[in-house]
C-alpha cells in the first residue's frame, strides 16, 4: 500500500498518530521550546532557524511529499483526550523491494517522558508497518547511554544487533550509536546486550 494513498491515522489507547499540519505549528515549537534541554543531548544542535514557522513549513511539506513517495511516515503523537502534542514519531527511509525494512526515530516532549506514551506509539507504528505498509523489518539507533529509549525499544520487541561507529552527529559531535530491529516473523529470541 502506497503511503500517499490514503490518510494516515493510528489509534492507540491514549493517543492518534497523524502527520503534522500548519495547525500543529504553535504546540509544536512550544513543546520543543519547553523541552530544548531534555532533548538536546540526544538530538542533532538545531539550526538558528529551528523554531521558525518557515522551518516548520518546510517540515510539513516534507511530510506530505515522503508521504505520497512512500519513502517515510511522520506522524504526530496527540493526546486523544486533550487534544496535546506529546512528541513525534517517523519511521523513514522506507525501501521496498527485497529489503523492505524502514528506520524508526523518535522524540517526546520532556514533561510526557516516562509515562509509557513512546512505548505505546512505537507499537502503534510498527504494527502499522507490519499490516498495513508490509515490511518485514524496522530499524532503530540510538545513544548508548539512552537507557530509557533502549528499554522503550526491547520493551517494543527490538533486538540489540550491535554498534554502528560514528552513526550520527549529536550534540554537534559523532557519536556510535547502538543498532535495533524488530522483524515481523523474529525467531531470534533473546539475543543478550552487553
Amino acid at each position: 500500500m502506497r503511503l500517499g494513498r490514503k490518510k494516515i491515522r493510528i489509534v492507540t489507547e491514549r493517543m492518534i498518530l497523524r502527520p503534522p499540519v500548519h495547525g500543529d505549528f504553535h504546540d509544536w515549537a512550544g513543546l520543543r521550546l519547553e523541552s530544548r534541554d531534555f532533548l538536546a543531548r540526544w538530538e542533532p544542535l538545531w539550526s538558528a532557524d529551528h523554531l521558525s514557522r518557515r522551518a516548520f513549513t518546510n517540515r510539513v511539506y516534507w511530510s506530505q511529499r515522503a508521504l505520497g513517495a512512500d519513502s517515510a511516515l511522520p506522524l504526530f503523537l496527540i493526546g486523544r483526550e486533550d487534544e496535546a502534542l506529546l512528541g513525534a514519531i517517523t519511521l523513514d527511509n522506507i525501501r521496498r523491494g527485497p529489503a523492505q525494512a524502514g528506520t524508526l526515530g523518535y522524540w517526546i516532549g520532556a514533561r510526557f517522558a516516562r509515562q509509557g506514551y513512546m512505548r505505546e506509539a512505537i507499537q502503534g507504528v510498527v504494527h502499522h508497518a507490519f499490516e498495513t505498509l508490509d515490511l518485514s523489518r524496522i530499524e532503530a539507533a540510538c545513544l548508548p547511554e539512552n537507557a530509557a529509549s533502549r528499554g522503550c525499544l526491547e520493551k517494543c520487541g527490538f533486538k540489540y544487533e550491535g554498534v554502528a561507529q560514528s552513526y550520527l552527529q549529536i550534540h554537534g559531535r559523532w557519536r556510535n550509536h547502538v543498532l535495533y530491529s524488530n522483524l515481523r516473523a523474529d525467531r531470534r529470541g533473546r539475543t543478550g546486550v552487553g
